[in-house]
């Protein structure tokens, strides 16, 4: 079974998943708030309020699923609820389901970029049998 995550193993799992897409960087936005971002757009913005939140991109329809799914994601937290989804520890956060939503949000800030900008071409980048 897969373990809940709490607020430290949260943030070492988003950081870690971060640091390993290509041309991806921590970046502290403010005292307050961090940040990864890709070719200078963010992907992941987090913050603590009394507990960690973990912004990240996600599609409309992934991100309503979500919300569904899972007490611990909600629209995203002083960002655009239709495009951004807030993770926090709770039931049902692992390690993998964060790797997932942090590199879905790394692949969509990339699909916005121009072309000779994408460090990696977004339709194909960690997809099995590509």
């Amino acid at each position: 079974m897969k373990a809940d995550l709490d607020d430290e193993q949260l943030w070492k799992a988003v950081v870690g998943a971060a640091l390993e897409l290509p041309a991806s960087e921590l970046y502290p936005f403010n005292e307050e708030w961090d940040a990864a971002r890709v070719c200078g757009k963010w992907f992941m913005i987090s913050s603590i309020r009394g507990k960690r939140i973990v912004n990240l991109k996600a599609d409309p329809e992934e991100a309503h699923a979500l919300c569904e799914s899972f007490e611990s994601i909600t629209p995203g937290y002083h960002m655009n609820k239709k495009h951004w989804i807030s993770v926090m520890a709770g039931p049902g956060i692992s390690a993998e389901l964060v790797r997932e939503l942090v590199t879905e949000s790394y692949l969509l800030v990339v699909a916005g970029l121009p072309k000779y900008r994408q460090p990696v071409d977004p339709t194909s980048f960690g997809r099995r049998g590509s």
